[in-house]
């Protein structure tokens, strides 16, 4: 992780700011700082408490659950143009975090001090207004992974978690083991649903790599939820 100056009118890219007093975006600009974490870098992690707030200028930070038997679960991403809900959330409760933090790509972030976040909220209006919006989003996200987890079809929830990790790509770098943590469940789940796949002639598989050969019927099956 490497820090600078921040320069750049990163204020003008999120709502909850660029919304804000010419004046208080001065400020903001002289208080953050610039954040890259590396790809595979642990962003933040269980037991520490947050002193900034993250802003995610550019790349995707994978947020996850850990059980006490040692199965992950993505609860869900933080992309470019948004704020990490989790360390808003810590923040406000003078919390350590509860979950892990991880840069899937490069990631670039401004870092507001606490501070700065405090007078923020009290102070503009514009500000909590983007607070709350981004809690109410995390939270119905958050109650979808809950609900898949409990009572989604695992063979329709892969099918639609490896359309949108593929992308427009036809073939995806992952083992049975990250795409178990992506839906909360044992591998030999997803290596067993897997191989129907491949049965089927949807996928094909070599080891870390999964092609789409069917996407249209992979689509069909992702609907089915």
């Amino acid at each position: 992780m490497t820090r600078t100056p921040d320069t750049a009118d990163w204020t003008a890219l999120f709502q909850g700011t660029r919304a804000l007093p010419d004046a208080v975006r001065a400020r903001l600009r002289a208080e953050a700082r610039t954040t890259t974490y590396h790809e595979g870098a642990v962003v933040f992690s269980p037991d520490r408490v947050p002193d900034s707030l993250l802003f995610l200028v550019s790349g995707t930070i994978r947020v996850s659950q850990t059980s006490d038997s040692g199965r992950d679960i993505v609860l869900y991403r933080v992309e470019a143009g948004e704020s990490c809900v989790l360390t808003t959330a810590c923040m406000l409760a003078e919390e350590a975090y509860n979950a892990e933090g991880l840069a899937e790509t490069e990631v670039r972030a401004v870092a507001l001090p606490r501070a700065g976040f405090d007078r923020l909220a009290a102070e503009e209006p514009a500000f909590r207004s983007f607070v709350f919006a981004a809690y109410s989003r995390r939270l119905i996200d958050l109650l979808r992974v809950i609900e898949d987890v409990a009572f989604g079809r695992i063979d329709v929830r892969l099918a639609e978690r490896l359309l949108t990790l593929a992308g427009e790509e036809p073939t995806l770098t992952t083992t049975h083991q990250q795409l178990a943590s992506e839906l909360g469940t044992a591998r030999e789940v997803i290596s067993r649903v897997l191989q129907d796949f491949q049965k089927r002639g949807l996928i094909t598989q070599t080891r870390g790599h999964v092609t789409l050969t069917d996407r249209a019927r992979l689509m069909a099956l992702a609907r089915a939820a």
